[in-house]
């Protein structure tokens, strides 16, 4: 297997990590967002990163995807749950923490280009929607052990962390603060620290 993504992507860090929560010792390939890339396109017809080349040829991409393959390798415990409320609730964080890292990471984009009054409107639009997830995830904490919501989580503050030391959502969301300060020591997470 063979995984394309860029280091300083939470969703790159969100499939490295389920891959060291199952202790799959898989590392990321690093690889530009460039829809003509033969190595991606091999394995994203989308060009878009982060994507999984498997060994047999096939490509899975999108981190929900790739994550739940993942865990469907190896003898780790799961983590995704099995059918019911709890995976419901495991889907459910991923899915607002993927949100989040979507609206951070597009908001990070728009502040790269030249300033007009349409790139204003999307980094603000962009940044209500980061403050309305943190509110979300302060009301919703996971527990301590590993799984797909909590990764999420944990990758989606990280990001944060990362590209927006500037602006603290601890103060504003103590229990998360609280949760995050815990969950950031479990291994798949100290691994995959973006530097």
């Amino acid at each position: 297997m063979k995984l394309y993504g860029l280091p300083a992507s939470p969703f790159a860090r969100k499939v490295v990590a389920c891959a060291v929560a199952r202790d799959l010792g898989l590392a990321l390939t690093p690889a530009k967002v460039n829809p003509t890339s033969p190595e991606v396109q091999a394995a994203n017809p989308l060009g878009k990163i982060p994507a999984l080349l498997l060994d047999d040829g096939t490509g899975l991409y999108d981190s929900p995807v790739i994550c739940e393959y993942l865990d469907h390798q190896g003898n780790a415990p799961k983590l995704f749950p099995p059918a019911g409320p709890t995976r419901w609730t495991a889907l459910r964080r991923q899915a607002l923490a993927d949100g989040l890292m979507d609206a951070a990471v597009l908001r990070r984009g728009e502040a790269a280009r030249p300033q007009e009054t349409a790139r204003d409107t999307v980094i603000a639009r962009q940044k209500s929607v980061v403050e309305l997830s943190l509110d979300a995830m302060e009301n919703d904490i996971p527990g301590d052990a590993p799984d797909i919501g909590a990764i999420a989580y944990g990758c989606a503050l990280g990001y944060l962390d990362f590209r927006y030391a500037d602006e603290p959502w601890r103060t504003t969301h103590p229990r998360l603060a609280v949760w995050y300060e815990r969950f950031s020591k479990q291994p798949c997470m100290l691994t995959t620290q973006p530097s």
